[in-house]
């Protein structure tokens, strides 16, 4: 996309992170920057550009008085916010390289990433201090803590400041000498199995992912992304921070996840990027709402049957039907008042971070949402691909960029390369080495095939679990279609040497209680975990979920838990996949049952 019209910023213009900052500045100091929520007032408050860099400017001054060198580390754990992007860019100014932390990671790994990157500066709201506090002590590396937004001078940790008596005056915003190519941050991925490993992105990595990206779409000042996942992914990072920031559009952060339907309401985003979790929950809701509204069931499925006809049609790929002449109709009826639950104005949202199901993508597809999905991982910045609108396969994971190449290498395996993959992983050599050609091929774990320039996944590397009879399944697709039940919060699909395979599935507590009533059973009772009955019709329902599924990649057996798995007992990972590992050793007893 090349018009001329558009304001958007090219890395050879921006050179730096922070040079993109102050060139937006330059060009639009009295336009929309940021949107937050206030708690203190109860109101949305606006942040305007150069109210941006004012405070910049200000935090800037504070971390030179800490004496820091450039390239030493400054970490933050912030909600999304406009001060998490000015505590980035203050440091990206100075020179510094950010290490981004994730809310509600764990005591143990906070204090791991601290160590292994030697953070000199730690960032972090007054609520995750009180968390961590213990564990931070043990940290020696840390010369200055600094809480927002109370005052921790009385704190028994005398590196702990309040960053009201900590900041001071607003200053203009500092250059630091600084090349593309400079190391801008670490950001430690999620580890499934073991610890995380630093993925160290420099300034060039991410602003041309960023420009690559928004050249694909057209946005301006008139777009307002509404900003879900935490700025510590990379997706969101890159996708809804940076990318606004190259086209000039504006940013509101959402309060939470619990509060994202009021917050769709009242900010009508244009466009919003999230977790195929997200859109698998949204689904599963209007799908229980269903189940006991026939009429509205009725046309719901037509709305959706007729909808995705148009869309394949529109996308050449067959006829609308003889039914197109009930749009209109549907339109009125089921999709306009869909399209309202989001705003009115919503035209694009991205799916990234793992597969999206196609019973979800149909979904929203067919109510004329364009849901997009993308493919991405952070040692890449994090785009490789992503489907565009008049160019959608949901099937697949799009289009690679236009600056990205790619390749299937061994065992079906994808290959990267780019001016986005990282320059490799911090204090790691072996893992660099392993995950990068010398000629600059990054190898993903993930399967794939191309067609007709699409990228299609067909699986990882390490998560294929192959049967005794030699039939091979691939997990992650398993568990992604038993999830999408309501009933079901997380399934783990086992059998690796086995006859068949077995589940181990987490319940949804408040799905799990209506459910049993309706048997005549106690929602109380642990019996009923373990009733033969009960499991029976658990795994009609997982079968019903497997259904387009091969007759070996079969659930033969289950197990059933009502604990919850989260980020917190180590369950799941900061973007929310889950850790086989833990999982397995938690519940070995369970599993290792479902096969005697």
């Amino acid at each position: 996309m090349n018009d001329d019209s558009l304001d958007y910023i090219a890395p050879q213009e921006a050179l730096t992170l922070d040079g993109l900052l102050r060139e937006r500045v330059r060009r639009s100091p009295d336009m929309l920057a940021y949107r937050a929520f206030e708690r203190q007032s109860g109101a949305w408050v606006d942040w305007l550009w150069r109210e941006v860099a004012r405070e910049v400017g200000r935090w800037q001054r504070a971390l030179q008085a800490e004496g820091l060198q450039p390239g030493e580390r400054l970490a933050l754990q912030l909600r999304n916010s406009p001060e998490w992007v000015v505590v980035e860019q203050a440091a990206l100014g100075l020179g510094l390289v950010v290490v981004p932390l994730y809310l509600d990671d764990r005591p143990d790994s906070v204090a791991y990433i601290l160590r292994d990157c030697g953070a000199r500066i730690l960032v972090l709201a007054d609520d995750r201090y009180r968390r961590l506090a213990s564990a931070l002590a043990g940290v020696e590396v840390l010369q200055r803590i600094v809480v927002l937004p109370a005052d921790g001078e009385t704190d028994k940790d005398p590196r702990v400041r309040g960053a009201a008596s900590w900041l001071g005056d607003p200053a203009p915003l500092a250059i630091a000498p600084a090349d593309a190519d400079d190391l801008a941050t670490i950001v430690y991925t999620s580890g499934t199995l073991g610890r995380p490993k630093g993925v160290m992105l420099s300034h060039r990595n991410i602003l041309t992912n960023a420009y690559a990206a928004a050249n694909l779409f057209t946005f301006d000042s008139s777009d307002l992304f509404l900003s879900i996942l935490p700025l510590s992914h990379m997706l969101e990072r890159t996708g809804g921070y940076y990318l606004p920031m190259v086209a000039g559009s504006a940013v509101a952060y959402a309060r939470s996840v619990q509060q994202l339907a009021q917050d769709l309401l009242q900010q009508r985003p244009t466009m919003i990027i999230a977790v195929p979790r997200l859109f698998e929950r949204i689904y599963g809701r209007i799908e229980d709402r269903l189940q006991h509204a026939p009429v509205q069931r009725l046309l719901f499925r037509m709305a959706v049957a007729v909808g995705w006809r148009r869309f394949e049609a529109a996308q050449g790929r067959g006829s609308a039907g003889l039914f197109r002449w009930l749009w209109p109709l549907l339109q009125r009826l089921v999709a306009t008042k869909a399209a309202q639950r989001f705003g009115g104005r919503l035209r694009l949202a991205v799916s990234g971070g793992a597969a999206l199901p196609t019973p979800v993508a149909r979904m929203f597809i067919g109510l004329g949402i364009d849901v997009l999905q993308g493919y991405g991982l952070t040692e890449a910045a994090p785009v490789v691909s992503v489907n565009l609108p008049d160019d959608n396969a949901p099937g697949s994971v799009g289009l690679p960029l236009p600056d990205v190449e790619v390749r299937i290498g061994d065992h079906s395996e994808l290959l990267v390369r780019g001016p986005n993959v990282m320059q490799g992983y911090w204090n790691d050599h072996n893992a660099t080495y392993a995950a990068l050609s010398a000629d600059g091929w990054l190898h993903t774990g993930d399967q794939a095939r191309l067609e007709q320039g699409h990228v299609y996944l067909t699986g990882r590397l390490k998560e294929i679990i192959a049967l005794s009879n030699g039939e091979k399944a691939a997990p992650a697709e398993m568990e992604a279609a038993i999830g999408l039940d309501p009933l079901f919060e997380q399934a783990l699909v086992v059998g690796e040497g086995q006859a068949y395979l077995a589940a181990l599935v987490a319940l949804n507590g408040e799905h799990w209680c209506e459910w049993l009533k309706t048997l005549h059973l106690d929602p109380f009772a642990p019996a009923s975990l373990h009733d033969a009955h009960v499991h029976r019709l658990v795994q009609k329902r997982i079968a019903a979920a497997l259904h387009d599924y091969p007759a070996y990649a079969k659930v033969r057996r289950v197990a059933l838990t009502l604990d919850e798995w989260n980020i917190e007992n180590g369950m799941l990972t900061p973007t929310f996949k889950l850790r086989r590992s833990q999982v397995q050793q938690r519940y070995g007893e369970q599993i290792a049952a479902l096969f005697d």
